[in-house]
């Protein structure tokens, strides 16, 4: 039962996370937007379900479901690294590392939003 849960969870964020991505596609950005939007919202979901879960307690297959299969599947590490090194190879060095210095602390803000925000 835990497989399937992460499963289906991991499909819906994947899902979520393409949307977002075909969205973002409308716009004519120069910048990996979809991604890091993707990556911010994935990161406040996880926090504001792991705060839920640390001060309510939740079953293990709900907590598969939503924070390792739903935000893992919503987030996407490697197409960020992918996206930086594409900005890197451009020579595009001050959005390379503003996209990585802001994704690391936002993302935690946002973690840590989400858990006070639940907790």
């Amino acid at each position: 039962m835990n497989v399937i849960m992460v499963f289906i969870g991991g499909g819906l964020g994947s899902l979520c996370r393409y949307g977002i991505a075909r969205w973002m596609n409308t716009y004519e950005w120069d910048s990996p937007m979809g991604t890091f939007i993707a990556n911010m919202l994935a990161c406040l979901a996880l926090g504001l379900i792991m705060g839920y879960h640390l001060k309510n307690g939740t079953a293990d297959y709900t907590r598969l479901l939503l924070a390792t299969g739903f935000c893992g599947g919503f987030s996407t590490f490697s197409t960020f690294s992918f996206e930086n090194i594409e900005l890197i190879q451009n020579g595009d060095y001050t959005q390379a590392f503003a996209y990585i210095g802001g994704s690391i602390i936002l993302g935690m803000l946002f973690i840590f939003a989400g858990l006070k925000v639940a907790g």
